[in-house]
């Protein structure tokens, strides 16, 4: 019964810590390109600028 809870936290820091490296792909992509007004050039880069708030509407 308390095994549970761990595998509950260690799935969800896992679920964590992909999203951060994802982002932190995202956003060295765009630091290459130093283009923030166009389409992201990949999804990492688009979860990066939806995570920050520099997306593009549209």
């Amino acid at each position: 019964m308390t095994t549970i809870p761990l595998i509950i936290g260690l799935v969800l820091g896992a679920a964590v810590l992909v999203g951060y490296v994802l982002v932190m792909v995202g956003m060295r992509q765009e630091d290459r390109r130093m283009s923030l007004g166009g389409v992201p050039p990949t999804r990492a880069a688009g979860l990066a600028r939806r995570v920050t708030g520099c997306h593009v509407r549209g």
